[in-house]
């Protein structure tokens, strides 16, 4: 089965193509500027087309969608209510889902009749109980608008953690780890038996580490005393959360790890300072879920920086075990976000086949 694998962002859309169950890498592609001035591009169904253009026989679809809410705890066959479903989360992703869906409405268009799936960054979190994904605010909040942690990156994260289960050549459903995904965005995820038990971004990706140029954990009042002190809008203090804090915020250099590791070594003194926050939220991180687990089996290190950075994987793991009888692995496992995704949507629907067959 030809599987085309989507990734719709808000100017861009990354694509790979996979011969299913092989897991054969057929094509890879990306499309940017989306809607800009200078692009000749002017809408995401302008990228389905040029797509099309490209590549030949795909027999479905499986598209990254941000946010899943609690209603999507697994993939699943897109269809109007799914459809209904994903925009209603818009609200809560405005950043993502409105992205992802002109992608999905995109291929429905130019592609009927085939089975399109919706793969969610949210799903694998799913599992964390409510105690860990309630937040102190009055119980209202969650009820009426959803308010809790939802966390992300949990496509990367369940496939790492597949991924050093048969590594450790344990069943997945015995296997305990702290996986760290660091990249432009960061996450850590603890997994106990093979699920997600708690992760470090929250009600969107801005919570937990210190990222690209997302600020990470933060004293909310911080929010209130800006918007009176500098009058700031709500749109000021997004921009300034998201695009302009981080390792860029700090260093004043770039959010790129390689530039801010670059200008360290030739004495810049926000550089050093920037990388010693990142390390130390990590580390923080790990011992808080360290506490939660009890023991884990390994420390997993993935995306950009976590798979390519190997002073910072060794900054982050100094001295971090020596309290333990028994130390775990430090593995780094490349992920592939995209390859999960083919997986899963070839899994459902060679599933739905089997149930159709048996019928």
């Amino acid at each position: 089965m030809k599987v085309l694998v989507l990734n719709s962002g808000s100017s861009s859309i990354k694509y790979q193509l996979f011969d299913m169950p092989s897991q054969k890498l057929l094509f890879k592609g990306m499309i940017e500027q989306i809607g800009e001035k200078a692009s000749k591009i002017k809408n995401h169904e302008q990228g389905i087309i040029l797509i099309l253009k490209k590549i030949q026989n795909i027999q479905a679809v499986g598209h990254r969608v941000v946010q899943g809410g609690e209603r999507f705890q697994k993939p699943c066959l897109i269809n109007k209510q799914v459809i209904k479903r994903i925009g209603s989360y818009c609200k809560i992703a405005p950043l993502h889902n409105p992205a992802n869906l002109s992608g999905i409405l995109a291929c429905l268009k130019f592609m009927k009749g085939i089975p399109q799936v919706a793969v969610f960054d949210t799903a694998f979190h799913q599992t964390i109980p409510d105690f860990a994904y309630l937040y102190g605010l009055p119980y209202k909040f969650y009820n009426n608008l959803g308010i809790r942690k939802y966390g992300f990156h949990g496509t990367s994260h369940e496939y790492v953690t597949k991924e050093a289960a048969k590594i450790l050549n344990k069943p997945l459903n015995k296997v305990s780890l702290i996986t760290c995904h660091l990249g432009n965005g960061c996450s850590i995820t603890a997994v106990e038996n093979g699920k997600s038990v708690d992760t470090s971004m929250g009600f969107t990706p801005l919570e937990g580490l210190l990222m690209g140029t997302r600020c990470g954990d933060l004293d909310p009042a911080i929010v209130t005393y800006l918007q009176r002190r500098m009058n700031f809008s709500p749109e000021r203090i997004d921009q300034l959360l998201n695009k302009e804090s981080g390792l860029l915020g700090i260093s004043g250099i770039s959010n790129d790890m390689r530039r801010i590791r670059k200008a360290a070594k030739n004495g810049n003194s926000r550089a050093r300072l920037a990388i010693k926050i990142f390390i130390y939220r990590i580390r923080k991180y790990i011992g808080a879920y360290l506490t939660i687990l009890g023991k884990i089996d390994a420390l997993v290190f993935t995306a950009g920086i976590g798979e390519n950075q190997s002073q910072i994987r060794k900054n982050i793991c100094f001295q971090l075990f020596d309290n333990l009888k028994k130390k775990p692995k430090v593995l780094v496992i490349t992920t592939n976000e995209e390859l999960m995704i083919a997986k899963q949507t070839f899994s459902l629907l060679s599933q739905m086949k089997t149930r159709l067959t048996e019928r």
